[in-house]
């Protein structure tokens, strides 16, 4: 692929070394001089140290051949611009990093992929990491749900019957979904008949006010108030 990558901060600096370390062609767009010649010298790319909101700069950096463009800077209006700019050369992906959520909507008329927050994400899994020490994976759905991945522990209620007989039991609640389970090699289609075991990895849709009735469920412990 041919990818133009803006801004090499965290973010950018880290899709840089993903992207060319898998054989793409990269170039980057860097202010900063001095972070531009750091990433020129380090990686297999192409670095322009300029605006790349300056006219006719993403022409210079091959925009008309580009698959994607990825603006990673801090500054909202940095990255607008970007995006528009590149829409205007129909490149085929456009991604984004997003900082305040109230310019979402402007991203998403633009037709952008957004990466929300990037610091708010990490926080969340930090704390995600401490207040549910279980939960090996998460992926919020919307404010009050979410998909969690789990392994059930040691005469865990889940591991005692299969999944039909938990209904039953109402050991989870009824609008706990079972999407998936995950074990070894092979993923199952979670079925009534099911039993759940422990080395299992399974992928949980669950409310946030029933997160702590899973845990309970799965043999685990929270970290609460």
């Amino acid at each position: 692929m041919y990818l133009i990558i803006v801004g090499a901060g965290k973010i950018g600096r880290n899709l840089v070394e993903m992207a060319t370390g898998e054989g793409n062609d990269v170039v980057v767009i860097e202010e900063n001089d001095e972070v531009a010649n750091e990433i020129s010298s380090e990686f297999d790319c192409l670095v322009l140290n300029a605006d790349a909101t300056e006219s006719n700069l993403l022409e210079e950096a091959g925009v008309a051949r580009a698959d994607a463009v990825i603006s990673t800077t801090n500054i909202d209006a940095v990255n607008t611009m970007v995006m528009l700019l590149a829409r205007e050369h129909d490149v085929p992906s456009l991604v984004s990093v997003v900082h305040d959520p109230v310019h979402i909507p402007i991203f998403e008329q633009i037709g952008v992929n957004i990466i929300e927050n990037p610091q708010r994400l990490i926080a969340d899994y930090l704390y995600h990491s401490v207040r549910y020490p279980g939960v090996q994976d998460f992926m919020e759905l919307s404010e009050n749900s979410e998909f969690i991945e789990i392994q059930p522990q040691k005469d865990a209620p889940v591991t005692q019957q299969s999944l039909s007989g938990i209904r039953e039991a109402g050991i989870l609640p009824e609008d706990v979904l079972i999407a998936a389970i995950k074990r070894d090699s092979e993923v199952l289609t979670p079925k009534g008949n099911t039993v759940m075991t422990v080395g299992d990895l399974v992928t949980v849709l669950v409310n946030d006010e029933e997160l702590d009735v899973v845990l309970s469920a799965f043999g685990h412990e929270t970290n609460g108030d």
